[in-house]
């Protein structure tokens, strides 16, 4: 369809950070080949020893795991045990694998303005607040459970700490994907992961392939209280992070440099792509927090998609996977800047052709 390979592809589909995998991983992997004939720790310490240190919270509250999506599993068989789960639409399509893996139809609260699925309908800058702060509101509270994406996907909207604690208060079981959050500098993220200890039924995961580019080597963790991810561990297969993941994810959280280098890549090249798409006809992009922008389109997004594919080798991520969103959004990654502008170009002739 595209008329190339793959790999000539330039691809805004995926949300991975264009800067990496860091050198220093890559080398960790390459250092750790002849650790293959050997099975892993099964408690992988040194990496919870790494993880530990640079979140400043201790090794018993976190549990590595084949990716964030095992861990979500794991979530999921929580959360279905409840009367109730809450989870704001549009989502992450593995937050419904996850809960109906086990037999669980969750409550959907749409971030949609008219709260219906229509070409018409709108996403506002404070939606996922609003949202969040209905959900805290209903009776069933107690004997449910909430699922909460922050920064969210697809929309990129980030919601602050504060506005999640009244869940904590009320759930039985809050869950927060932070797989985004790594985008933000420190001083800048609105994590939950300190509160671990404090609340007892908050878990928060976490992704190391998005911001260190290594979505092919599936790791993540999640952070709770000891007694759960114990649990966890006994439900799950033994041995399902590999060494080289294991060696890479260590290298990747202690390299500073790769962070700062990504914390100032970001913030300039999602503005000039946020920029570049107000000013392209019928495009409307929303602010957002993460490495991706959500665009509403006055056009069919299928069209454009193929188009750009086809005529210029550039993919787009449509939405089909959010069906709230139908066929007039798409979303694309931030990538490095000539590249945002070779999307930017491609647009302006498409749209005006």
């Amino acid at each position: 369809m595209a008329h190339c390979s793959p790999a000539a592809l330039l691809d805004f589909s995926a949300s991975i950070n264009p800067l990496g995998p860091p050198p220093t991983a890559i080398a960790a992997i390459q250092a750790s080949l002849a650790d293959l004939v050997a099975y892993p720790d099964p408690s992988y310490a040194q990496l919870r020893a790494a993880l530990s240190e640079f979140h400043q919270i201790a090794p018993e509250y976190i549990l590595p795991g084949n990716g964030a999506a095992e861990l979500l599993t794991w979530a999921g068989r929580e959360l279905a045990a409840l009367d109730s789960v809450h989870l704001c639409t549009p989502a992450f399509g593995d937050y419904g694998r996850s809960l109906r893996a086990f037999g669980c139809c969750p409550l959907e609260h749409s971030l949609l303005q008219s709260g219906v699925t229509t070409e018409a309908a709108d996403l506002t800058p404070a939606a996922l607040e609003q949202t969040i702060a209905a959900i805290a509101q209903t009776e069933t509270a107690k004997s449910a459970g909430v699922l909460v994406n922050n920064p969210h996907n697809p929309t990129g909207q980030m919601v602050t700490a504060a506005s999640l604690r009244p869940l904590l208060e009320r759930f039985a079981l809050v869950v927060v994907d932070e797989a985004f959050m790594d985008f933000l500098p420190p001083t800048e993220q609105e994590s939950v992961l300190a509160w671990v200890p404090e609340w007892p039924n908050l878990v928060v995961l976490r992704s190391l392939t998005k911001f260190y580019s290594l979505p092919g080597l599936r790791l993540g963790y999640a952070i709770a209280q000891p007694e759960r991810l114990a649990q966890w561990q006994q439900w799950r297969d033994p041995w399902s992070v590999n060494s080289l993941a294991v060696a890479a994810g260590i290298a990747a959280v202690r390299d500073q440099a790769f962070q700062a280098h990504t914390w100032a890549w970001l913030p300039p090249a999602r503005s000039q792509l946020f920029a570049g798409l107000q000013h392209q006809p019928g495009l409307q992009p929303l602010p957002g927090a993460a490495n991706f922008l959500l665009v509403k389109s006055e056009s069919s997004v299928m069209s454009l998609q193929l188009q750009l594919l086809q005529q210029y080798q550039i993919l787009i991520r449509d939405c089909a996977s959010f069906p709230e969103l139908g066929d007039r959004y798409f979303r694309v990654a931030v990538r490095t800047e000539a590249e945002n502008e070779a999307l930017l170009q491609a647009l302006s002739k498409v749209l005006s052709a």
